[in-house]
């Protein structure tokens, strides 16, 4: 009889190569995807420089849109793969997906392309027409992307159609709330096949329906003969000795060996190699908000802010003249809330109430249906005017904020400002969200706004923002903000 080691070389050579298989064919679908968004982006560039509706518009294209020989010609399309893949925006994970890697490929990439244009034609219209062809090309690129993700994710759920989707197993106890966790994420996006556990201990039936339990850590020789697996995930705890058995398996097996970092569960935690000495560390660092950064991320608001508020002046002053005529009041209400380090400040916010409606808080709060004070809201609430419904339900009632950025009261991006009476309810971990300036938008909006009523989920949204920051996650929450207003979940 052969031993299971054995069989597991014999078929090692196999696994390898689906793995290679299925590295190549991402790159290849992902190279297929930009150069599709590449075309489109020319496309639409041809069309507005060729379109004769825009020819009363034409001065302005000419200085807004970037010349097609430029912008559109071969050397883009090239430069478009290169700077994706110095990026590493090809790469395995997450990182193909990665909003910071994609718009860092694509500065890179228009930046070689119109480098020469900026000696031949001046920086004014060259700056003007890099800013437009990475705006074209990123949103290209990113459409392209997510629709490959979806597509792939729901050929992956069809029975007929044989994907080369990877068969996971998972090492760990199935009744560990942190490995059911994992078991979740992998399940939840559908392009990995969970086969099963392999428990540290003498295994044990799942008693939540987690999984099916292949065998214990000793086992493992005979679990990989018996099931066809490719990628084994650790999520677990085990010792030295399963350590040693679990390396030798998937070595042997060609199996590939993914660990579960022990710090995931502070997601803001960013470990990193480092030695001394010639003993091997782990550095865990965190993005702060302080020094530098707070100086990077406050000249960041005050040009947004600006730059916001002057593009949206007709549009503000339609909305308060809109106020002005439905109702009986002013067109601002200023509220007072707690800021960073719980310092007190006026934010302002469009009308969308009838005059004395905080003095009906009480009165109202049998309909809050968070069931919690410190999220109160109300569906249909009887104190909103007929205008402010419709500002409310397109989150306009927050433009306003702008000033209080302006002012250095508030961020564009940050955790949402409490009112002062909360404070006193708040538990030691609660004082975390007070760590930086409040924002307009932040984790909690694009999350799901009015409709996650824990605080306790709101707290911890606004932690992460915190421990993660970075000028990427800003830009990436700001363009989620767009979409989370149009499709108005939880706005009221």
């Amino acid at each position: 009889m052969v031993p299971p080691r054995v069989v597991l070389q014999r078929r090692a050579s196999r696994t390898l190569l689906m793995h290679a298989l299925r590295a190549s064919s991402r790159t290849l679908l992902l190279l297929v995807a930009d150069i599709v968004a590449f075309l489109m982006v020319r496309t639409a560039l041809n069309l507005v420089q060729t379109s004769h509706k825009l020819e009363p518009l034409d001065a302005a294209t000419r200085w807004a849109v970037p010349p097609l020989g430029s912008a559109g010609g071969w050397q883009m399309g090239g430069a478009l793969v290169v700077g994706l893949l110095i990026a590493g925006a090809y790469h395995s994970g997450d990182d193909w997906r990665s909003l910071r890697r994609i718009f860092s490929g694509v500065l890179l990439a228009v930046g070689l392309v119109l480098w020469r244009d900026l000696w031949l034609r001046g920086i004014a219209p060259v700056v003007v027409h890099y800013l437009t062809a990475v705006a074209g090309l990123g949103a290209g690129v990113m459409l392209n992307r997510f629709l490959l993700d979806r597509v792939i994710a729901r050929l992956i759920r069809i029975p007929a159609f044989h994907s080369p989707a990877e068969r996971v197993m998972l090492v760990g106890s199935p009744d560990d709330p942190a490995c059911q966790r994992v078991h979740k994420r992998l399940e939840h996006f559908g392009v990995l096949e969970v086969v099963g556990w392999v428990s540290p201990s003498v295994p044990e039936l799942p008693s939540d329906g987690q999984g099916k339990v292949l065998g214990s850590v000793d086992d493992l020789w005979t679990v990989l003969q018996h099931n066809a697996v490719d990628t084994v995930v650790l999520c677990g705890l085990v010792d030295d000795e399963q350590i040693k058995l679990l390396m030798e398996a998937v070595v042997s097996s060609g199996v590939r060996l993914l660990a579960v970092s022990r710090y995931d569960r502070l997601g803001w935690v960013r470990p990193s190699p480092i030695s001394y000495r010639s003993l091997s560390f782990m550095e865990l660092t965190v993005p702060s908000l302080r020094a530098q950064q707070m100086w990077v991320k406050r000249m960041v608001d005050l040009l947004g802010a600006g730059l916001g508020l002057l593009a949206i002046s007709p549009l503000l002053t339609l909305i308060a003249i809109a106020i002005k005529l439905d109702s009986r009041g002013p067109v601002f209400f200023a509220q007072e809330r707690v800021g960073q380090g719980g310092r007190t400040f006026k934010m302002m916010k469009f009308r969308t109430m009838r005059v004395g409606a905080d003095a009906e808080k009480a009165k109202l709060a049998h309909l809050n249906t968070s069931g919690d004070a410190r999220l109160f809201k109300i569906p249909n609430d009887p104190r909103v005017t007929r205008v402010g419904a419709v500002l409310r339900k397109w989150s306009l009632d927050e433009l306003p904020q702008l000033f209080n950025v302006l002012g250095g009261e508030m961020s564009l991006v940050g955790p949402r400002p409490f009112f002062e009476s909360d404070l006193a309810t708040y538990r030691e971990h609660h004082f975390g969200r007070l760590g930086a300036l409040p924002g307009i938008t932040g984790l909690w909006q694009v999350s799901g706004r009015s409709s996650i009523t824990d605080f306790e989920e709101v707290v911890r949204l606004d932690c992460e923002y915190i421990h993660r920051w970075s000028l990427w996650l800003d830009l990436e929450i700001l363009l989620r903000t767009l979409p989370a207003v149009f499709r108005r979940t939880g706005a009221y």
